[in-house]
């Protein structure tokens, strides 16, 4: 056991060694992971507490380390809360969206009669822009923090989907495989000891890539009123709030800003640092 730890802590510092800007999004990562679970310890104030007497009050107020919106709340708590919420949002649509597409584009890869269907309508779905997608499906099922996570999911199922069945395809070629194959192992024995082991790290760099998008998105469609619903808080609906009176207090678009551009900023070179890391292709170049 205490090995396998120090492998692992090892194995870290050597990626925080060869990758500092990935460690560096790691860090921030961690830290907006860490503060949405245990979000109701840091924040100071009950995020939807409404205290009128405090109305836009700045930054540096007491009980107001980061100022209060127009309904006199905690922005500093607010934002802790949409930690949590953009953080749960993102991540379960962009998990539901590669067990989908994964299973998807192996099926795909496998067996030949899935291909063209599967594929054809990967194709239809990526002929679209995502946000189109997502607003259609809104549309069709109404705003909520699940019909959120539907929409985002659906439109990154194709993602994975065909990532997924250019790997599997290539790794069923390979000599084990064949082997398999030959000395008669079932389709989910070879499926799950051979193909799925051997495409999981580029997986889960797409994973690390596509959070962040999911987060804009979730935050876009607050943003213009059809996603998370009032009064919970989150980062888009903030800014939108904010676009009433960001001009006679600008802190209530400053810092659920940064707070975005940071955790997106936090995944985007994190995946990078993992792309290069775990594809053998570019380990010579970093």
């Amino acid at each position: 056991m205490m090995s396998t730890i120090a492998r692992i802590l090892k194995s870290i510092g050597a990626f925080a060694v060869d990758h500092k800007l990935a460690a560096l999004g790691g860090l921030i990562v961690i830290t907006f992971v860490l503060t949405g679970v245990f979000a109701d310890q840091l924040a100071p104030a009950d995020p939807n507490r409404v205290a009128t007497r405090f109305s836009l009050a700045p930054p540096g107020t007491p009980g107001f380390p980061l100022g209060a919106d127009n309904n006199g709340r905690d922005i500093l708590s607010r934002i802790i809360h949409g930690a949590r919420i953009s953080l749960y949002v993102s991540s379960v649509a962009v998990g539901i969206a590669a067990l989908i597409g994964v299973t998807l584009g192996i099926l795909a890869a496998w067996y030949r009669w899935t291909r063209g269907p599967i594929m054809r309508l990967m194709d239809v779905l990526l002929a679209f822009p995502g946000i189109v997608i997502a607003l259609t499906i809104i549309a069709i099922l109404g705003r909520g923090v699940e019909n959120v996570i539907i929409a985002i999911a659906i439109y990154q199922i194709p993602q994975f989907a065909r990532l997924a069945h250019g790997l599997a395809l290539s790794v069923q070629e390979q000599t084990y495989v064949e082997a398999a194959v030959a000395g008669g192992e079932s389709d989910a024995a070879i499926l799950g000891r051979y193909v799925l082991p051997n495409i999981v790290a580029p997986i889960i760099v797409q994973i690390s890539l596509l959070i962040p998008g999911a987060i804009m998105t979730a935050a876009g469609l607050s943003f213009i009123g059809l996603g998370v619903p009032p009064p919970m808080p989150e980062w888009g609906a903030m800014l939108q709030l904010s676009m009433t009176w960001g001009r006679i207090a600008p802190h209530m678009t400053i810092f659920p800003g940064l707070a975005l551009m940071l955790v997106v900023f936090g995944f985007n070179v994190l995946g990078d640092g993992l792309r290069d890391a775990l594809d053998p292709r570019l380990r010579g170049r970093s």
